[in-house]
């Protein structure tokens, strides 16, 4: 069984993109998470959702904002360019990652003609006691 979380309209939303409220989830008039419970609703076309990141919840928050406590979003960052190749007749020497040793799992193993079980590292069949060369 696999357990996921539920989704729901914020799942749509992108990360720290401004969305009209009325667009994603329409309803009655709410308030801005900055002005406070104390401030006057506000009609969901003048609200802004924001998706926010969050380093334990990988779906992130929402949080709604009126025009006037809308968060500055940051540009996004210009990709690196790509490095640039090397010419086929190029007299540098390629060089390599260094061999790792092969890991026990890599490695082939010995079975038993007779039980078809798994040799340990003796040769000696465990079960019916053959030499395995």
């Amino acid at each position: 069984m696999k357990v996921v979380a539920s989704s729901d309209w914020r799942d749509d939303l992108a990360f720290e993109t401004p969305t009209l409220v009325a667009e994603v989830s329409p309803g009655e008039a709410t308030r801005c998470s900055v002005c406070g419970g104390d401030s006057e609703p506000l009609p969901r076309t003048e609200l802004w959702a924001v998706k926010h990141r969050h380093p334990k919840q990988h779906g992130g928050y929402v949080r709604f904002y009126c025009q006037t406590h809308l968060p500055a979003i940051p540009a996004p960052k210009p990709v690196a360019a790509a490095p640039a190749r090397r010419a086929a007749g190029s007299s540098e020497r390629r060089t390599t990652a260094p061999r790792r040793p092969t890991s026990v799992e890599d490695r082939p193993r010995a079975v038993c003609p007779t039980c078809w079980v798994e040799v340990p590292s003796t040769g000696v069949c465990g079960v019916c006691g053959e030499t395995i060369v």
